[in-house]
């Protein structure tokens, strides 16, 4: 693969403090990286310095010739009188784009419902982003760079998303290399064929010199990052215990969770199994349910053939019905995730939930004992406190918390959601996005409500203090219903999933998110069959034929791999027995024909890896 940009011995400072030091990194065709890091560690600044927008305090970084970057950021910059067509297009006439597959996919995967002719100041801030993200996908450029390219897409957006770029940047094509900072941990897995994890900087106080951040590099995508950065740990020693603990119960979901997440090659999943054999299940259900019950009682919130209307006049009746004769039970100790359309009613089911929404008919019935906390999209409750610390403002709620089986104190939660003593003490107003968003959930938890409604609360949160809210809700002992485009989160800290298809009911969803992708999927080709007005086709129809040949040599590889396992492990015991017996000449022979069955395993592996990647692109 052609080499497309080298990072060499870069430095970057702000002000009198070292972001970045001895950074050394390259970038070859077919490559799709994902960065992660905590806030403020570089992540952004890293993504400049690729693509050329910043320069190095020290250091270099070079581009090979005909190498062309563009780049997302996280703030769109448009002109104050485009239109979605000169924001994603320019000037360019319209035969020229729209002869294009790839660009007629990405505006049916981005824009399928907005006027090119719109303005941009009357669109949302989803529709904006969505806009921007057409336009650098869109762009002639062979080296792509997006900053939270996820942010305020749905699940069906994520997934587009995903499959789009796992298909235009695969080995086999070289069109390119991509490079993304995202907090989306299955968009990552499904996604990156490689890691970099921003690690900031130390300042260890007195006189002792600043220790400056650095950049380390895995192989895979978020799973293989998660086994390989535990291995780290381990072996570098138990300097950071609770941070390993972490990771390593990450690692037991991650093994004993949803099959996509165990789709790995099965060279792999053997050293993965010896990490987290003595690692206790993430969440004890039965302990958890029989702890709600003993709060809750026997019932929680129950919708009784609810509906919900809302004046519309474009409607033909002048209302639109969001929620048609519902009738759907929260049980104590149930933790259920919630996906849905834009505008299906996920809100709206919250806020009758919460109690803000009455119902147009039917009747929402409570529980006595419910007491009901919700973690809003926005963190705009905080701004009353801007002067308040930290700590103060959790101890404002309440000054402990049980948490488990142990009793907690504001300080000691505070810290176990990743607030350094330091942050803990520093006033709501100067603290970081992510930081509030933690602060707003502490604050919530604080109050010890039975019921926790969550509206996206992913948001603004990097992947470690994702994996430490998520550790805190494992341990939550009541009723968990969460609203969430982030796949990962809603198969890690929920039991099952339901769906609002934009018709008025909820839908049970046995099969996962990937039943709701699948439904939808069919929703809108039984649309585009539809007599009407024809419609941008879809560049992503499957291959079955070439689905199924992928996977049946996928599969055929794989029983070679266990043979070649199998026999391996019987020269090992041969050889073993050859040693005992002091017999020379037959240790030299066994070690020939291992070393032979050692090479036939690291080819057959390279082998599943490519058979892998073939049905991967077939199923896209």
């Amino acid at each position: 693969m052609a080499h497309l940009l080298g990072v060499e011995s870069v430095r970057v400072t702000v002000g009198p403090r070292t972001l970045l030091d001895g950074v050394n990194l390259g970038i070859e065709e077919g490559e799709r990286i994902g960065v992660l890091g905590p806030n403020g560690a570089g992540k952004s600044t890293l993504l400049s310095l690729l693509a050329g927008a910043r320069t190095p305090d020290g250091g270099r970084v070079t581009r090979a010739g005909g190498t062309r970057a563009v780049m997302l950021t996280q703030a769109d910059q448009f002109a104050p009188d485009a239109t979605v067509r000169t924001a994603v297009h320019g000037d360019a006439p319209e035969h020229q784009w729209a002869s294009d597959p790839a660009v007629r996919d990405i505006h049916a995967g981005l824009l399928p419902d907005l006027d090119l002719d719109a303005g941009l100041a009357s669109l949302s801030g989803g529709q904006r982003r969505r806009v921007a993200l057409a336009a650098t996908l869109t762009a002639d450029a062979n080296l792509v760079i997006l900053d939270e390219p996820t942010n305020h897409l749905d699940v069906e957006g994520v997934d587009w998303l995903a499959r789009h770029l796992a298909a235009r940047f695969s080995r086999r094509r070289a069109a390119g290399a991509l490079v993304t900072v995202t907090h989306d941990r299955w968009f990552l897995d499904a996604v990156c064929t490689h890691v970099w994890e921003v690690v900031p900087g130390v300042d260890p106080g007195g006189d002792r010199p600043q220790i400056p951040g650095r950049v380390e590099t895995y192989d895979g995508g978020y799973a293989a990052y998660v086994l390989a950065r535990a291995e780290r740990a381990r072996q570098a020693a138990a300097a950071a215990e609770k941070r390993e603990n972490l990771l390593r119960k990450e690692l037991a979901w991650l093994r004993r969770g949803a099959p996509a997440r165990t789709s790995k090659p099965r060279f792999r999943i053997d050293a993965a199994e010896a990490l987290i054999a003595d690692v206790p299940p993430p969440r004890d259900t039965v302990e958890l349910t029989a702890m709600a019950t003993a709060r809750l009682g026997k019932k929680v919130i129950d919708l009784e053939d609810v509906s919900v209307e809302f004046p519309d006049p474009a409607a033909p009746a002048g209302k639109r019905e969001v929620l048609r004769s519902v009738t759907w039970r929260l049980a104590p100790g149930e933790r259920v995730g919630v996906v849905g359309v834009n505008g299906a009613g996920k809100t709206t089911l919250l806020r009758l939930l919460e109690g803000t929404q009455e119902p147009t008919r039917g009747r929402v019935v409570r529980g006595k004992t419910v007491a009901v906390a919700t973690l809003s999209q926005t963190t705009h409750e905080l701004d009353p406190l801007a002067d308040a610390r930290v700590v103060d403002a959790v101890a404002m709620v309440g000054g402990r918390v049980t948490v488990g089986d142990r009793e907690l104190t504001a300080a000691q939660l505070v810290e176990r959601l990743g607030f350094t003593r330091s942050r803990a003490w520093t006033r709501v107003g100067e603290i970081s996005g992510g930081e509030r968003r933690r602060l707003q959930l502490l604050r919530l938890l604080m109050g010890q409500p039975n019921v926790l409604l969550l509206d996206e609360p992913t948001n603004d949160l990097d992947t470690d203090t994702l994996t430490a809210v998520e550790d805190l809700l494992d341990t939550f002992p009541g009723t968990l219903v969460v609203v969430s485009h982030d796949r990962y989160l809603l198969e890690r800290v929920t039991d099952h999933q339901i769906a609002l298809l934009g018709d008025g009911t909820i839908r049970d969803l046995p099969g996962g998110v990937d039943q709701y992708l699948r439904l939808r999927r069919e929703a809108q080709a039984a649309a585009a069959a539809e007599p009407g007005p024809r419609r941008n086709p879809s560049a992503q129809e499957r291959g079955g034929a070439a689905l199924h040949a992928a996977r049946k040599q996928l599969a055929s590889i794989e029983r070679r791999l266990d043979k070649a396992t199998a026999r391996i492990d019987e020269l090992h015991q041969r050889m073993e027995q050859a040693s005992a017996r002091l017999q020379v000449e037959e240790l030299t022979a066994l070690g020939k024909q291992l070393a032979q069955a050692e090479a036939e395993q690291a080819d057959l592996e390279a082998q599943w890896l490519q058979a892998a990647e073939a049905a991967e692109a077939a199923e896209y």
